[in-house]
Formats: structure tokens, sequence, C-alpha cells
């Protein structure tokens, strides 16, 4: 049943994110999807820049005459940033709120846009990876401040749900990234002769960077204006009841393990997409060229597209530790099936892997931070901070992919998995913390 305001009160509302729906007793309660739809817009901008370092690799790699190490530190820079900068911005968030956290990490991510043009114009790597960092520290903010904010926003049972809906859209960037950032980054890099033609190409990282940078700002804009709901779920009173005065986020077993869920997962899935194209280009294996290599890439993204619009229906009715535990199997037997067989089947094992990835950040966010009251904040700089997984594993599993060969390295991402496989069946369970801790952190809180 919709309300009884009138038009115009209901565009109002939802103009200010305060619509409301009436509950079965004929209440007005708040809707949230106005909320959420514009919240989705961010998930697909931080995809779609994330996505673009893939572009920016191979074309910095070539017009700085780079080596791989040196080429790698563009997702030091960046993946570094999670690490260094998550607590900040959760605590950050916890002192402004959502809202403002959300606008101090788009303009800030809009300024970084900024700096890849004298970056490009002074042909300067360490400017780039200044360039990265600071973007990457914007994004950090956008992800502490709206990943728990989607979960609060509405009933606690779909959460998981919810949060899988919304990073469904961050696979759609991920998607679209390296299509149009090869389409208006990668087409002149392939003249690549004179020193002029060097300077034009380098060029060419600017006009996208500008246009990001105008995205970001306006989007800045719209969530100035935009009234996002407050939900009480944010504070305290989600806490269990024994827990309200825990004196440190660092109490919470679940949380912690959920960080190392978070650093694996991630680690597996960068590492994964890292060697992808090698691995494909294996005689053993695909045997395809890098060029084809990379078109089949895509699968890979797309399939974890597809997986989250799925999961996003199905966390609605299994609990969501189970289905963490089961895709995280899934990918193991993917990964064992590959490095058993190779061939053909290796290769599509793997890129079957997208679609079992895809409900698993989300999904480890949702019950890392469940029921964490007011250190929620602090527990998603916590979750972010974990991110810093995709700059390690990639480097470990290379190691072992010179010692033992590519295709035996994927071992490493399948002990990875193994670990998401515990966290889904008991990891994720909330425990009480200590009466004697809890006394302790009030008598301190007192104090």
């Amino acid at each position: 049943m919709l309300t009884t305001l009138s038009d115009r009160q209901q565009i109002s509302a939802i103009a200010t994110g305060g619509a409301k729906t009436m509950n079965a007793n004929g209440n007005q309660q708040p809707s949230y999807m106005p909320a959420l739809v514009v919240l989705t817009s961010l998930f697909f901008m931080w995809g779609f820049i994330t996505s673009l370092n893939d572009i920016l690799i191979p074309h910095l790699k070539a017009i700085f005459t780079l080596s791989y190490t040196q080429a790698m530190l563009i997702q030091f820079s960046f993946f570094g940033a999670y690490f260094v900068m998550s607590l900040p911005s959760g605590y950050l968030v916890e002192k402004l709120g959502y809202r403002r956290g959300i606008i101090i990490g788009l303009s800030t991510a809009g300024v970084a846009c900024l700096g890849f043009y004298p970056a490009a114009s002074m042909q300067s790597y360490p400017l780039f990876l200044a360039a990265l960092f600071v973007l990457a520290s914007g994004i950090t903010l956008l992800q502490v401040a709206a990943n728990p904010y989607v979960t609060v926003l509405g009933p606690p049972a779909t959460a998981a749900s919810r949060l899988n809906l919304t990073q469904a859209f961050n696979s759609v960037g991920t998607t679209v990234g390296p299509f149009l950032g090869s389409m208006f980054i990668l087409t002149v890099a392939t003249t690549a002769g004179s020193p002029v033609d060097t300077a034009s190409e380098i060029e060419t990282v600017q006009g996208p960077y500008l246009i990001l940078a105008g995205l970001l700002f306006a989007i800045a804009l719209v969530f100035a204006q935009f009234k996002l709901p407050v939900v009480k779920g944010t504070d305290a009173t989600t806490a269990p009841a024994d827990d309200h005065n825990v004196p440190s986020v660092w109490k919470h077993s679940h949380l912690v393990l959920g960080a190392v869920a978070i650093f694996t997962y991630v680690g597996a899935e960068v590492a994964i997409g890292s060697f992808l194209v090698n691995f494909m280009a294996q005689p053993e294996v695909g045997g395809l060229t890098e060029q084809a290599a990379g078109r089949y890439l895509s699968l890979y993204w797309g399939g974890a597209m597809l997986g989250r619009f799925i999961g996003s229906a199905v966390l609605r009715t299994v609990k969501p530790g189970y289905v963490l535990a089961f895709n995280a199997a899934c990918a193991i037997a993917l990964l064992l099936i590959a490095m058993s067989v190779a061939g053909k089947v290796a290769m599509w094992a793997v890129l079957g892997i997208g679609l079992f990835n895809s409900i698993m950040f989300p999904t480890i966010f949702t019950l890392g931070v469940a029921r964490l009251g007011r250190h929620t904040g602090e527990g998603s700089g916590v979750l972010c901070m974990a991110i810093v997984g995709g700059a390690i594993m990639p480097v470990v599993q290379g190691y072992f992919a010179d010692t033992i060969g590519l295709l035996s390295s994927f071992f490493v991402p399948a002990l990875c998995y193994a670990y998401i496989v515990f966290y889904g069946l008991k990891g994720h369970i909330v425990r009480s913390v200590p009466h004697s801790e809890v006394s302790a952190g009030a008598t301190r809180a007192n104090m």
C-alpha cells in the first residue's frame, strides 16, 4: 500500500531520501530505496576506477620503460592506501557521519584524478604513484562509509543481500572500466615510436581522468544535497546487551577473523586475475595469444557481476555463512581441477572462479561488522585495511610461479579459499566478550 502523501510530497520525500512506506499496522516507515539507488553509484564508480589500473600498468610500463616490478608499484601504491588509510577513515566516519565521509571521499578521489594531469605533463612516474595513492585513499573512505551504511539500511536479515546487490554494480564498473580504458588510453599507445609520440601517448591519460574528476565532484554535490536517512542501527543499540562498553574493536573475534578472510579473499582474487592472461597463454593450458586471453578475461569479471545479482536473491533465503562456505569450496574444487588436468578444462575452470568470487567480499564484510554497535565505523576500517592482501598474495604466488611453475602456484589461492570456508562455517559467529573485559572497559569509560 502506498503512503497517503500527495504526489508532490512523495517527490520531495524521495529527493531528500525520506520516502515513506506503510507497514502492516498502517504506520509510516522510512523507505531506504532512494538512498540505496544513490549509494549504488558509488559502488559503480570505485569499481570502474579500480579496474583502470589494469590499463595503466601496460600503458605506463611502455612509456617509462619500466620493469615488471616497477610497474607493479601501481598496485602497491593503490592497495597500500587501504592499509594506511582504512583505520583513519573509520575514525573519521565515526566523527563526521556517513554522508560527510562519503562527500570527503568523493572530493579526495576527484582531486587525485586532477593530479593525473600534471603527472602526465611532467612525465613523472612518481607523481602518478602519488596520485594513485591519494585516489585510493578517497576510495578507501568511500568504502569505509558506504559498505556498513548499506548493511544498516533495512532489516538485518537481508543486509548481505543488499550489499551483494550494490556490489553487483561495482562489478559492472570493473567490467566496463577496462573496455573504455583500452579505447581511450591504450589505442594511441600502440603507435609508440618517437619521443614526441611518447609525450602525446602519456597525455591520453589526462582526458579520461579529468572526466572522472568532474563526475566525482558532481556526485559529491548530489550527496551534499541528498539527505541520507538516519538509521538507528548504526549506533550502540545494535550491539549485544553486554557489549556496550567494550573498550576495543579488536575484542570482537568475528571481526578480526573477518579481516583475515578479507585479506585472503582479495589476495586470491587479485592473484588469479593478475596471472590469468599468462595462465591462458601457456601452451599446456589454452595456448592463446595475450590479446585473445585478454578478451577471455572479461568472462572472469562478468561471472563475478552475474554471481552478485544471483547471490543477492539467494542470500534472502539462505544463511550468508553457508553461501560463503559453499562458494569458497567450489573455488577450491575448480583450482584443484585446473592443477590436475591442465588444458582447456583448466582454463575454463579458473575462469569459472569469478562466478563464485562474486558474493565473497560483501558477505564477509556483512558478517564481520555484525553487531559491532558503536564500533561499526572503526570495524569497517579494519576490514578495508585488510584489502592490502591484494598487494601481498600476488607476490607470494609469483614466487611459487617462478620456482615450481605457474600451474602449480595456484595452490596459494586455494589455501586462501580454504580459510574462507572456515570463516563461513565457524569464524563469523558472534561471541560474547568476557564480562571482566566489558567491566574493565566500562570502568575506564567512566573515569
